[in-house]
């Protein structure tokens, strides 16, 4: 009986180290952004291909990821850049298009710009907003 009961012990804390394991997995796949028209860029670099989803929950829980990214309707910039603490680095204006490019210190990794380490781009044409990390792929 003792036996028995040591055994179930051992397996019931190897049962939730594995839990908690894949909790945080989880955690860490988690997409960054809460906005609408998310997109990936799939694979292990940002040349790879953009991919659009509906469940961008599922598909970076299960899929490499280079970058992503979110769009939304009205002007987000002020509250994208205080939820990220980000600082805005330098800006560009093209077509109509201002972009930001940014270091928050909530979020990992980065791409060299311009000899700063960038890791969130934040863009507005004067009706939308998009926000990308390390920048936004594909098209605004």
């Amino acid at each position: 009986m003792r036996k028995s009961k040591g055994v179930l012990r051992g397996l019931s804390a190897v049962a939730a180290a594995f839990l908690c394991a894949g909790f945080a997995y989880a955690l860490t796949r988690s997409p960054v952004f809460s906005g609408e028209g998310y997109e990936f860029s799939a694979g292990a670099s940002s040349s790879a291909r953009i991919v659009r989803t509906e469940t961008p929950v599922l598909y970076k829980l299960f899929t490499p990821v280079a970058g992503e990214s979110a769009r939304w309707e009205g002007d987000m910039r002020r509250a994208l850049l205080a939820r990220y603490r980000a600082e805005v680095l330098f800006v560009e204006e093209a077509c109509g298009v201002t972009a930001y490019y940014c270091h928050s210190p909530l979020l990992g990794g980065g791409v060299l710009l311009e000899g700063e380490c960038v890791n969130l781009q934040i863009a507005w044409d004067g009706s939308r907003t998009a926000a990308g990390t390390p920048v936004i792929f594909g098209g605004f």
